[in-house]
């Protein structure tokens, strides 16, 4: 069966907030990637790498692989380091 990863999406550089940042994400790796030769962009005659199937935690996703008997890599989600600062910080030094 195919290889896929599950991991958490990145949000996109036009979102400030953290809602709906809690979805894993499995999605099929793509399979001998070509260029396409009219307009340079990249296709594949793999039509699992189109395929993005969303779950509420990591378990169902696991769940959902095993299952189906899919290879899996899981991408933990890196720690937002927030760094607390105040007003008169901005006039110290």
């Amino acid at each position: 069966m195919k290889k896929a990863k599950i991991y958490i999406p990145h949000k996109s550089a036009m979102q400030s907030g953290l809602g709906k940042s809690n979805k894993w994400v499995l999605e099929f790796e793509t399979n001998n990637p070509t260029t396409n030769p009219l307009m340079g962009w990249e296709s594949s005659n793999d039509t699992y790498s189109e395929l993005k199937l969303e779950f509420s935690t990591k378990e169902l996703a696991i769940n959902y692989a095993k299952k189906k008997k899919i290879d899996y890599e899981i991408i933990e989600p890196k720690k937002r380091k927030t760094v607390k600062k105040s007003y008169s910080d901005n006039f110290l030094g």
